[in-house]
């Protein structure tokens, strides 16, 4: 009886233990495909132009840092500040008035909150095209076509839905006894939310920015057709690297870098909070 225990007990560990390489087999080819593009950018930011389109392609290469310089000679650093400034104004503006929003949505009646919380998730269901020509028109007649502010006005308008659907979720997830107490200790309806509420849901607020900054951030399609020189954002930037020659894939190539760059240093040091905000979200009670 004890052997056969023994052979069970060994059996059943080789089997876990090939299950458990079969299962970093699969992870390691599920971020190699995820990764491989990234590191394909980068590699050719570092090509000399003659060795970019080589056939058999050159694995080792005399790296250089032309294409890098190559991009601040121009317009590429006005189009990088414009990203970070858009992109920081709307999370910024999304936040100051999503997070009052999705409180005063989350203390509503359940019915009254849930309808109005599905109301504004609502506009972000339609295809960002479908507001393409009634945003330029507008854009064109009111002078906001091609500024900053217009450009943190378009994606205040989709943040803030995303803003308040969170963080609604994140205030319910808090015992309204907490602020019950508060009251009849003195405190009013907004000492309450500033001095109890927030602190309480600050994975919450960090996961939500983050989200709001890489959305920004990473828009191309409304900063392509409401921007011409003076607001445009790096993405679009990188698209116009174009001259009589053809496409300058070097420049290209260091400019989606220096795009994706920030945002990968950006999550990576802040994955923490994302992962806490958004898994403490995802329980209520």
């Amino acid at each position: 009886m004890t052997d056969q225990v023994q052979i069970l007990r060994t059996a059943n560990r080789h089997r876990l233990r090939r299950e458990r390489i079969l299962l970093y087999i699969l992870i390691a080819c599920l971020v190699t495909a995820v990764m491989f593009p990234f590191v394909w950018i980068l590699i050719m930011s570092f090509k000399p132009s003659a060795d970019m389109f080589a056939w058999p392609p050159k694995v080792f290469f005399a790296p250089t840092f032309d294409h890098y310089l190559g991009l601040w000679d121009g317009e590429f650093p006005k189009s990088f500040w414009n990203s970070l400034v858009t992109s920081v104004g709307s999370t910024v503006a999304a936040m100051l008035f999503g997070v009052p929003g999705a409180y005063a949505l989350s203390r509503m009646a359940y019915k009254t909150g849930s309808r109005l919380s599905l109301f504004i998730l609502a506009s972000r269901m339609a295809p960002p095209i479908a507001f393409t020509i009634p945003y330029f028109l507008a854009y064109r007649y009111i002078g906001l076509h091609d500024t900053l502010f217009g450009l943190i006005l378009i994606y205040l308008t989709f943040n803030l839905s995303l803003v308040i659907w969170l963080m609604r979720s994140f205030f319910d997830a808090i015992p309204r006894t907490l602020e019950e107490a508060a009251w009849i200790d003195g405190a009013n309806m907004w000492q309450g939310f500033t001095k109890i509420i927030l602190p309480m849901s600050g994975p919450g607020l960090a996961a939500t920015a983050i989200l709001c900054f890489l959305y920004s951030w990473n828009d191309f399609f409304f900063a392509l057709i409401l921007t011409r020189t003076e607001a445009t954002t790096a993405p679009v930037a990188v698209v116009n690297f174009l001259d009589h020659e053809g496409w300058q894939w070097g420049k290209i190539a260091a400019g989606g870098t220096m795009v994706m760059l920030p945002v990968l240093v950006f999550s990576v040091a802040v994955r923490k909070f994302l992962i806490s905000g958004m898994s403490a979200g995802a329980v209520k009670g």
